[in-house]
Formats: structure tokens, sequence, C-alpha cells
């Protein structure tokens, strides 16, 4: 326990200077992009007093640095700022649309994990068969697929044509249930409505396919691989020369072997959803963060801006620690 108490906390130590990093070069990097936040909001027909008025009100006609060490005191207080577009803090904004990422990103990773893992599975134990051949091809596929033409051909087919799902939005709006944990799968279940939690369901279904099935293609080659050399190790061949039987020993020895080395990607790909899957979201009218993200980058609202792109980076860092912390609680070898 101590070797994975000292590996914690390491990491944890790596990750406090990767924010400030991330945190400084956003700051600094948005500042020197075209654009005005203060005549995006203004209008360009604004009067040069009022544009002055409302950059000393920002706090934007300050030098950099006294505006970089307020922020940074800010974010470290948990004040991520107020939006110069609709001067509300930014924090409650973002944790406002971040539930619709979360659900997204949940469901989205079930459905490419359940395609890639048993996919690249079936495919490397039936290795150089007509069936290794389709879910290598299919993998390739899934992978190269651009999400908003994909999106589109399964709303064009399940929505237009067959009218059997929603085409875009989140829910009902006559359907949203009481916001308690602000995930409508989950707040329908507590609150026992079951017509909001089929509307729900319904109108997750084709983002999430579009992109779980874009996302499986990675998992399909990379349990593929992995899988193939686990089945010719000499713990495999021992199994079955005991006269264990294949079912047990694809499950319990092989697949459970192979879903080591895929956490660490499992990680990665849930982390990057968190930060927006802004592609999915945009061809579906999904009012998440990537689309919020989107919206603030056209009005030049800096804080808005800021605030985001360093939530991606809180998420992205507290993921990696997580699977981190997994993978050495199960492989001793890492956190010695």
């Amino acid at each position: 326990m101590a070797g994975l108490r000292a590996f914690i906390i390491s990491r944890i130590l790596l990750t406090i200077p990767m924010i400030f990093i991330l945190l400084t070069v956003v700051f600094y990097v948005l500042r020197m992009m075209p654009g005005d936040p203060v005549i995006a909001m203004l209008g360009e027909k604004a009067s040069p007093k009022l544009i002055e008025e409302m950059r000393a009100k920002l706090g934007l006609n300050r030098p950099l640095i006294y505006q970089y060490i307020d922020y940074v005191i800010g974010i470290l207080k948990g004040d991520f700022g107020k939006s110069t577009w609709t001067q509300r803090p930014v924090l409650q904004e973002i944790l406002d649309r971040f539930p619709a990422t979360l659900e997204l990103a949940i469901f989205a990773t079930l459905i490419s994990l359940g395609i890639g893992v048993l996919g690249g599975a079936l495919a490397a134990y039936r290795e150089n068969t007509v069936i290794d051949l389709l879910f290598r091809i299919i993998g390739i596929v899934s992978y190269s697929l651009f999400i908003p033409w994909f999106g589109m051909i399964l709303q064009m087919v399940f929505s237009v044509k067959l009218g059997l799902l929603p085409l875009s939005s989140r829910i009902d709006p006559l359907l949203r249930p009481r916001r308690i944990t602000g995930l409508y799968v989950i707040d329908s279940i507590i609150t026992g409505d079951l017509k909001a939690l089929e509307s729900a369901l319904a109108h997750l279904i084709l983002p999430s396919v579009t992109l779980g099935i874009v996302l499986s293609g990675i998992y399909i080659r990379l349990t593929r691989n992995n899988m193939i050399e686990i089945l010719r190790q000499d713990f495999i061949r021992a199994a079955r020369a005991r006269g264990v039987g294949e079912s047990t020993v694809l499950v319990r020895h092989a697949l459970k072997n192979t879903l080591i080395p895929l956490l660490t990607m499992m990680g990665l790909q849930f982390a990057l959803l968190l930060g927006g899957a802004v592609l999915t979201e945009t061809t579906f009218s999904w009012p998440g963060m990537g689309t919020f993200l989107l919206e603030r980058i056209d009005y030049r609202d800096f804080p808005a801006i800021q605030g985001t792109i360093v939530f991606y980076g809180l998420l992205v860092a507290l993921v990696s620690l997580i699977v981190d912390i997994f993978y050495a609680y199960i492989d001793p070898r890492i956190r010695y």
C-alpha cells in the first residue's frame, strides 16, 4: 500500500503544473487572437466612450499581468469569473451544460466498448478467418467515419424516412423531469417519470450510437491485437491442457488480461468525450459543453472560453489520475 500511496501522491503533484501551464497558455493565447470581446458584445456602432466604460467595468483595460494574477487567484478560489455576454458566473453556466455532455459520453462509451471489446475478442479468437477480416474492416471503416456525415445519414434514415427516433435535441421540452442530477435518464428514474425516461432514451440513441460506432474502431483493433498476443501465452496453453473450458479460458484468462491495456485508452477516450464531443453535439443540436464553447467563441466571451478549457483540463487530469490509480492497483508492476 505504501508504494500505491507514493504513486498517487506523485501523480497528483505532476498534475498541478500541467493545469497551471494550461491555464497560462489559454489566458495569453486568447488575448492574442483577433477580435474584441467588448465590441462583440456592444456591436461595432457603439461609441468609443461606451466601449471604454465597458472595458473598465470588465477589467480589460488593466495590464495583462494583473488580469492574469486576478484570474489565477479566482480559479484557486473556485471562481471562474463572469461571462461578458450573459453576466452570469461562468462555472454555473458550465455546470448547467456539463450533465448533457456527461450523459452522452456515458452512453457513447458503453456502446463503443460493447462493439469494440466483443468484436475485437471474436476477431482474435477467429484469427485469419472471414469473421476476423470482417471485424478488421469494420474497425477501420468506423474509425474513419466523419461524425457529421454519419450522424446526418442516421438522422435521414431513422428520423426523416422511418420516423422512429427524434431528429435532435435532448428531450421533449414538455417532458423535462425535475432537475436533481442534470442527467435526464437518472432524474426520470428517480422521479418515476416514465414518459420523460422514454423521451430521454429516444433522444440519446442517435447521438450516442453515432459517437459510439466511430469510437468502437480503436477498441476493436486494440482488443484484437492484445488478445491475439495473450492467446499465444504459455498460461493459456497450460489452462487448456488442464482441461479448463474454452469459454472460461477466453473470458476469465484471455479477455480479463486483455482489458488491462485497454484501461488507459478507455480513460483518455472518456476524458475527451467529457471535454465535449463538439461535432456530435453540433450535428444533433445537443446542448452540451461542445456547443457551449463554440457559441462563446463566436461571442469572444473570454471568461467563458477560459473557464471551459480549464474545466476540460481539470476533467482530463482527474480521469487520467483515476485511470492511473486503478491501473496501478490491478498491476503492481506500475507502482514499483
